[in-house]
């Protein structure tokens, strides 16, 4: 039986996988909040306790580069290291493993149904082609893949950390904005569930954008914030213009930096957009602006309109890391 788990930095799925019933019939299940509990250990014991079910293996999907079985979680304060983790649960530290949490999506992407994506744009795939992962959840992740003769191999990426680059003139008096808060302005700074807060504040102090200020304090008193804009910004009734912009001006970026990604992996295979913060902005993923900012890439426009782009609906990073886990153990 194996334990896998997806540790993002607000949520954590976990669950228990067999050999038999495949990544997509967990045994038992259970979504965590993440910051309730000290360490990944403290999480995995009070679920395992709750469960009643024997393990003899793990995989975990982490948000933050995997070295040397070790992984300092990006927004957790969390040290994770395989070997104590091994030692914590009564296993054979060689049947405890650990991932990327975009490595985790990239290995559920070849197993994904039908009812687990929204295409956005259906393009040309290439068989065997190159894949790109990109996923705005608390955090910027991205991953590929790409065939090796007998399969897709997975790769992990820290990309979500490298130089955001404006687009336009807005975004370029964005990241001057940025500069004054941060030393290195990412694109996980501006595209990301941290990143949304950002832009409404540029938007606010930088470019004017009046605000009720009803809304400016059902944000400002908001448990997550971040959803409290974008619930705004999408609203059929009471919309903001405020947060309006500011989720357009999120897509604009998210677009892109995924279709830099797409030009960098050359993924002909397809796009495939994962995280919470894309699900719940999937309607205007799928209006026009996303795809024309999406093709924005000069000579390679024509490319780029050839790359389909799905976005995953289903919680995939819980279904890769079992997937990896149950081929790792075969």
């Amino acid at each position: 039986m194996l334990i896998a788990g997806d540790i993002g930095g607000t949520k954590t799925d976990l669950a228990i996988y067999s050999d038999a019933a495949g990544p997509h019939a967990p045994i038992a299940q259970a979504k965590m909040h993440s910051a309730d509990y000290p360490s990944l250990q403290a999480m995995v014991r009070e679920f395992l306790i709750k469960a009643k079910q024997p393990i003899d293996r793990a995989c975990f999907a982490i948000a933050g580069p995997v070295i040397e079985g070790r992984v300092k979680t990006t927004n957790l304060p969390w040290l994770v290291e395989r070997d104590s983790l091994a030692t914590e649960l009564s296993l054979n530290v060689n049947s405890v493993h650990l991932i990327n949490d975009l490595e985790a999506i990239a290995h559920a992407v070849p197993i994904l149904r039908p009812d687990d994506v929204s295409t956005v744009n259906t393009g040309n795939p290439v068989l065997q082609g190159a894949i790109a992962v990109i996923a705005p959840g608390t955090g910027l992740g991205e991953s590929f893949l790409t065939w090796n003769g007998h399969g897709y191999q997975v790769h992990g990426s820290e990309g979500g950390h490298s130089d955001f680059a404006p687009t336009d003139a807005r975004q370029s008096r964005l990241l001057e904005y940025m500069l004054t808060l941060f030393g290195h302005v990412s694109f996980e700074r501006v595209c990301s569930g941290m990143g949304i807060p950002n832009l409404y504040k540029f938007l606010r102090d930088i470019e004017h954008i009046e605000e009720d200020p009803n809304v400016t304090a059902m944000i400002a008193t908001a448990p997550d914030p971040t959803a409290a804009i974008v619930n705004q910004g999408l609203s059929a009734t009471n919309r903001s213009r405020l947060c309006a912009e500011t989720v357009d001006l999120f897509i604009s970026i998210l677009a892109s930096e995924a279709g830099n990604l797409a030009l960098k992996v050359l993924a002909t295979g397809g796009l495939y957009i994962a995280g919470g913060v894309a699900v719940h902005t999937l309607r205007v993923i799928q209006g026009p602006a996303f795809m024309q900012q999406f093709k924005n890439k000069g000579r390679f426009a024509e490319l780029m309109a050839r790359m389909p782009i799905h976005v995953i609906v289903a919680p995939a990073g819980i279904v890769g890391a079992a997937a990896c886990g149950l081929e790792t153990s075969e």
